[in-house]
Formats: C-alpha cells, structure tokens, sequence
C-alpha cells in the first residue's frame, strides 16, 4: 500500500463524493458524467469549438463529436455555423439549457449554503483560491497521464 499523508484519506473522500455526485447529477439529467462536465464548461467559457471541448476535456475528437450529438440530442445544447466563414462551429448551450441541470443541483446547493456559513469572508477566499490551485494541479496531473506510456501488467 503506498504511503499516504495521514490526513489525506478526508481529501480522497471528497474526490470520491464529487465524483458519485457528478453520476448522480448526469444519471438523473439521463447524461453522461463527461457531459455534465461539458455542459458546466459552456456555461463557465461560454461558446466553444468542438476542439477546444476536447482539449478542456482530454478527449479524443471522435469521443467529442458522440458527447456534442449526446448534448444537442437531450436539447443542452446546439452546434452553430460561423457567420463569416461557415465552415467554422461552435457548440453553445441552447437558452435554459442548464435549467435542469440547476434544478437537479438544487439540495446540493442547499447543503453548501450550510457548509459555507461556518466560514468567513476570508476562510472562504482561501477556500476558494485553493480550489482554483487544486483545479490547476488535477488538470496538469490528467494530461501528463493522457500523455504519459501506459503502466506495463
């Protein structure tokens, strides 16, 4: 067993808790997890180019093309044509199209609320400045993973 910080296991809980409440969320909206990612990124970055999903996502272009149709099936979102030069696209979330997705979100919103009153104005900049880090880091570490030789058996 590889040696870990002795507190890490309450971090490892909180990976596995936001990874189990991702699928909860996709599952009750009848998506994929990598979609709701998507979805959040559209929302987040605004429109986006099915290459640059990929890359903010790490997948390959064939897997983008399958979660876009996913999205524009389930009525997310829709592809849009360049206006100067139409063999550009765009993906760009259809009006309302995270109402369900915030509904869905609603109790966990709830429970964050209660969460965050524990802390004050500058524990939560902390917090949330840690977060960004931590998003940094995560990022980094998938990519050279994607990129990375894959471990012999």
């Amino acid at each position: 067993m590889a040696q870990n910080h002795p507190d890490e296991g309450a971090f490892r809980e909180f990976l596995i808790a936001v990874l189990l409440h991702n699928e909860a969320v996709a599952d009750h909206l009848g998506l994929q997890p990598v979609d709701v990612a998507a979805a959040v990124l559209l929302d987040m970055r605004g429109p986006l180019s099915a290459g640059a999903i990929s890359e903010e996502l790490g997948l390959p272009s064939a897997s983008t093309t399958r979660l876009i149709d996913r999205l524009e099936k389930a009525g997310y979102a829709r592809r849009v044509r360049g206006r100067r030069d139409r063999r550009t696209v765009t993906v760009e979330l259809v009006e309302g199209g995270l109402d369900d997705y915030q509904a869905a979100c609603a109790s966990t919103r709830r429970h964050l609320e209660v969460l965050a009153a524990r802390y004050g104005p500058e524990q939560a900049a902390l917090l949330l400045d840690m977060f960004a880090h931590l998003a940094t880091a995560y990022r980094s570490a998938a990519r050279e993973l994607r990129e990375g030789p894959a471990p012999a058996r």
